[in-house]
């Protein structure tokens, strides 16, 4: 009798253990102003999505490479060249309790396609500039259609941005429901709703985010109860909130600093090789960088080699070409397109319209891990082949300003293609091109649909060692290193960031995190 109430106080005791709240606290260096996956393309907005929102197709994170597998589709047929087919999943409901079907899939793309807002333009331009049309054949059937051949119909339908919102919460939160307006899709940036297996409970833009476990999740459902992003900018004082246990995990922590962490035996570290470029970029269509022989000169000046000692302990990647592993087969290491060579960088100089003013040079103090460390760094070696540079140190973007004349900024992978990641910068709809700072030829854009749009690996290989070999020439940016990106970790949570994420993605769904007791 007395081992009989034993064992049912103990099945008492495990079973209130078990319904106890999971929670966790994440410390970051950043947060985004708005909330929406269609619009934004920001490190700091590439953090949030993914546990909010759902993909038509899924894929294995675990792996750098792609697999994919069905998400918000359950299957999908390439029914020509040009057209892809989607099978909804039923019964998949929104955090508002809406069930989604055809029309949401529909509005999440068209809004984008139709460029609604410049976010909007920006995002299709970078993204989905192939897309012609998207679809509803019935509630449960979509049929997306190109300009020309798509070889990543799927890579792209994986994408964060392609991510599906409900039609009607959207057009039901200011002025006409029955109206897209540019306030609707203002103000779901603030109120956020997905079909992921968290709900966002609360979110104050740059500060806070809230996610709560959604119970009607289609899929596996969220591990936590409760996961709350802090924005802590300062590094001190995140490393601070986590040795008292205020936080549980913390981002953006600079090599010089795991040791103080792994010296605290109630905490680790965790981290890896981020699929991103911290880069240099001119801005061609200035005056006083216009001559390509002065950025050939300054690329030659950096020692990439030594900024990856000195700053990230021998942790980053120097790239000799703009290329990753996650490309697969179009991973192509072999391409020397970045070299250092103070000789030649000094004798390009000389040969260049160098006037022997200070070069500007922008950046954000915190917005990427040593970033202004870099900056200091590239001064002192432009200064080895005469060259001044005047650091300009300010949060605002600059990178649209026509007085801009070089600056830092980060070149992430979006989709694990070179479209995903060169092509959203420097293709003829990238960012930096439409954004005026380089204006390539028109062989370059031959050069650029040959490998954008055809089907045969060979050939998309061959046109891309053709861009780079160009890049090498024209010299419109310069790649310094994959960061070694790292973060802080109480001992008794297992996360880290996943291989096939795009870079900063806080994973917190069912198989990417456990809080042990």
């Amino acid at each position: 009798m007395k081992s009989k109430l034993l064992l049912t106080l103990a099945a008492t005791l495990l079973a209130s253990t078990s319904a106890m709240a999971a929670n966790l606290v994440v410390a970051t260096q950043n947060l985004p102003a708005y909330i929406d996956p269609g619009k934004d393309h920001s490190n700091s907005g590439s953090q949030v999505q993914v546990n909010a929102f759902d993909p038509l197709i899924q894929k294995d994170y675990t792996q750098p490479t792609p697999t994919f597998s069905p998400g918000l589709a359950t299957k999908w047929e390439q029914t020509s060249p040009t057209e892809l087919v989607v099978t909804l999943r039923e019964g998949v409901k929104f955090h508002d309790g809406a069930t989604m079907t055809a029309d949401d899939v529909v509005f999440s793309f068209l809004r984008i396609i139709d460029e609604v807002t410049p976010e909007f333009g920006s995002i299709k331009k970078q993204f989905f500039s192939n897309f012609e049309k998207v679809e509803a054949i019935d509630s449960k059937t979509v049929r997306f259609t190109t300009l020309k051949p798509e070889p990543l119909f799927e890579t792209l339908l994986n994408a964060q941005q392609g991510y599906v919102i409900p039609k009607a919460y959207v057009m039901g939160l200011t002025g006409d429901p029955q109206v897209a307006e540019v306030s609707d899709f203002e103000a779901f940036g603030l109120k956020p709703v997905g079909t992921g297996p968290y709900r966002i409970t609360a979110f104050q833009p740059g500060e806070t985010v809230v996610y709560e476990k959604f119970a009607e999740h289609y899929g596996e459902a969220a591990p936590l109860d409760r996961v709350e992003l802090r924005r802590i900018a300062e590094m001190a004082t995140r490393l601070t909130a986590l040795a008292n246990g205020e936080v549980d995990i913390i981002t953006n922590v600079p090599p010089d600093q795991l040791a103080t962490i792994e010296a605290n035996p109630a905490l680790k570290v965790e981290g890896n090789v981020t699929p991103l470029f911290h880069l240099v970029f001119f801005n061609t269509e200035n005056p006083r960088l216009a001559d390509k022989k002065l950025r050939q000169a300054l690329s030659h000046a950096i020692d990439r080699d030594l900024l990856n000692e000195a700053l990230w302990l021998g942790k980053a990647v120097v790239p000799s070409t703009h290329t990753y592993p996650q490309y697969g087969a179009l991973y192509m290491p072999e391409l020397k397109t970045f070299e250092y060579d103070l000789e030649k960088a000094k004798a390009l100089l000389a040969e260049s319209n160098y006037d022997g003013k200070p070069i500007r040079f922008d950046t954000d103090a915190v917005y990427y891990t040593n970033g202004l460390l870099a900056a200091q760094a590239i001064k002192e070696m432009w200064g080895a082949i005469g060259v001044e540079l005047n650091l300009n140190v300010d949060p605002k973007w600059t990178g649209n300003d026509a007085d801009m004349e070089t600056r830092n900024w980060s070149n992430p992978m979006y989709f694990a293609d070179p479209a995903g990641s060169y092509g959203t910068m420097w293709s003829p709809t990238g960012a930096r091109i439409t954004s005026s700072s380089w204006k390539p030829s028109a062989e370059y854009t031959a050069m650029w649909e040959r490998f954008r749009y055809s089907t045969d690996v060979a050939e998309r290989k061959a046109a891309y060692a053709e861009i780079m070999a160009y890049v090498k020439e024209e010299a419109p940016f310069v790649l310094l290193y994959q960061p070694y990106e790292s973060y802080g970790l109480s001992k008794n949570v297992e996360w880290k960031p996943l291989p096939g994420h795009i870079p900063y993605v806080l994973d917190f769904r069912a198989g990417a995190i456990a809080v042990n007791d």
